[in-house]
């Protein structure tokens, strides 16, 4: 099973919006094994399929209780191939308990959660907050791979150097991480964006990749609709191009 875990520090960015169509179209046109985990405490990729009840077991559950069955927390969703692990608001909770905790080891708790299903996957994507906290660090131990999504606007750099320097620390306990590249989002064939992506490809610390997500209306309303985009609207901009970045990305795998 090979491991992505898809993050920025800045919010907006559509993290939540490429984790679920990456994921869906691994499972759907690959038809590979996905299972994708929700770590942000405000539960969006689980809302994404219409399953967040409040009440089902969460990655709360698994950072609570490093003794849990995984496969007690994984739920399927209504497309084949693709799994989920939920998140909700407990998940706040459930990370102030483990800094707390000193007792235990805090940041290999999703590592060797995942171990007992390795072998039942393909990929694992793992969708992250705009945040730095136990289980986002425990989402870069349990990983090989990292994809930053980038939308360019003033703000587009804020946290860049933070996450690299994460990434370096969590190298400590997973040497295998790696950032695999930054690809941008919500794009549109201007100044601004051309600009900023030079910016971002004369920095060697942050690999691009050649796929732009183009902007456009379908992406909202597929959110609205609890569906992705690349199911809710097949042939819109944004769907060929999570299908491109997927091939891409799938390309340097090889």
């Amino acid at each position: 099973m090979r491991t992505i875990s898809i993050i920025n520090l800045k919010g907006g960015v559509a993290k939540t919006v490429s984790s679920v169509n990456i994921s869906h179209i691994l499972a759907t046109t690959y038809e590979k094994k996905v299972l994708l985990i929700d770590n942000d405490k405000q539960g969006n990729a689980t809302k994404m399929f219409s399953l967040h009840d409040g009440e089902e077991l969460s990655i709360a559950d698994i950072m609570s209780n490093p003794g849990i069955d995984i496969e007690d927390v994984i739920i399927p969703t209504q497309y084949k191939n693709l799994d989920l692990i939920p998140a909700n608001m407990g998940l706040l909770k459930a990370n102030l308990n483990v800094i707390k905790d000193e007792t235990k080891e805090q940041q290999t708790i999703l590592k060797n959660a995942l171990g007992q299903v390795c072998d039942n996957y393909d990929y694992c994507i793992i969708d992250n907050p705009p945040d730095i906290n136990i289980s986002v660090i425990n989402s870069l131990v349990a990983c090989e791979d990292v994809l930053i999504p980038i939308k360019i606007d003033k703000f587009a750099f804020d946290g860049l150097e933070e996450l690299n320097e994460q990434i370096e620390n969590a190298k400590q306990i997973n040497p295998k991480i790696k950032l695999k590249g930054c690809f941008i989002t919500q794009y549109q064939n201007n100044d601004v964006n051309n600009q900023g992506e030079e910016v971002l490809i004369k920095n060697n610390k942050y690999p691009m990749f050649k796929t732009h997500i183009r902007r456009t209306p379908k992406v909202d309303e597929s959110t609205f609709a609890s569906l992705p985009v690349c199911d809710y609207s097949k042939r819109c901009a944004a769907s060929k191009d999570y299908v491109q970045l997927v091939e891409e990305y799938l390309d340097l795998e090889v």
